[in-house]
């Protein structure tokens, strides 16, 4: 099972990830669980300056944009 995590305060474009990132689950069928990292010193922790930032099994794949879902989906697969 793949653990995605969506880093970010909860603007805007944190949600827009989130929805992508829940959206290429779906188009690959790949079994993951999605958590939503709010707090600036965990996000900070992990490597992320800019927000939002995506991590697939704790590799950071996207800072600071909101990647498609089809790009999502390529990480995923990978």
């Amino acid at each position: 099972m793949k653990v995605i995590e969506v880093l970010g305060p909860g603007c805007n474009n944190c949600r827009r990830l989130e929805t992508a990132a829940r959206e290429a689950v779906t188009m690959t069928g790949v079994a993951a669980e999605i958590h939503h990292v709010t707090d600036y010193a965990d996000i900070a922790a992990k490597g992320v300056m800019n927000t939002p930032g995506l991590i697939i099994d704790g590799r950071i794949v996207s800072t600071g944009r909101v990647p498609s879902a089809a790009d999502i989906a390529v990480w995923l697969v990978e």
